[in-house]
């Protein structure tokens, strides 16, 4: 079981989630909007990034019951997005292939929605409405990502060790 791998990529997440809550007081509201569009880049990039490297080895640890060092390798030469197309072309992942396909129909909005000048971003996580849906779309890609942690690891060990 990969432990101390999924371990090291599980502190990585958590130190992109304490540094960017340790710069969270802010007054003015241009500062608090600037917050919120880190945080949303944070519940999609940083996550995809941290979270389909956590898929790619729990997907090869449910074949084969372990993980070697060039499986680790393979998954480190992939893009975050090309982890989640690997995903999709393994056959016997064929339960997790929906909400793969969701998580990257998702992260395609958020790519569309950050594709601005930071003022214009800025400007829109200023208005409330527009801030809140926004935010509800990047819990709704969390709750993907862990839809397909559960289709892929089921009740094998290494998916209980990573979410317990």
């Amino acid at each position: 079981m990969p432990a101390f791998l999924a371990n090291d990529i599980l502190r990585l997440w958590r130190t992109f989630c304490v540094n960017y809550e340790a710069r969270t007081e802010r007054v003015p509201d241009k500062q608090k909007a600037k917050g919120k569009l880190k945080n949303y880049k944070l519940k999609h990039s940083r996550l995809l990034t941290c979270y389909s490297a956590l898929l790619y080895v729990l997907a090869i640890y449910d074949r084969q019951g372990t993980v070697s060092p060039s499986d680790a390798v393979a998954m480190i030469a992939l893009t975050p997005t090309e982890r989640l197309e690997w995903i999709l072309r393994q056959h016997d992942l064929s339960r997790a292939h929906a909400q793969v396909t969701d998580l990257l129909a998702q992260y395609e909005v958020f790519l569309e929605t950050t594709n601005n000048e930071e003022d214009e971003l800025v400007r829109r996580f200023m208005d409330k409405s527009m801030s809140q849906s926004y935010m509800k779309d990047a819990y709704k890609f969390g709750d993907i990502v862990f839809q397909v942690l559960t289709s892929i690891g089921g009740d094998n060990r290494f998916y209980r060790l990573l979410v317990v």
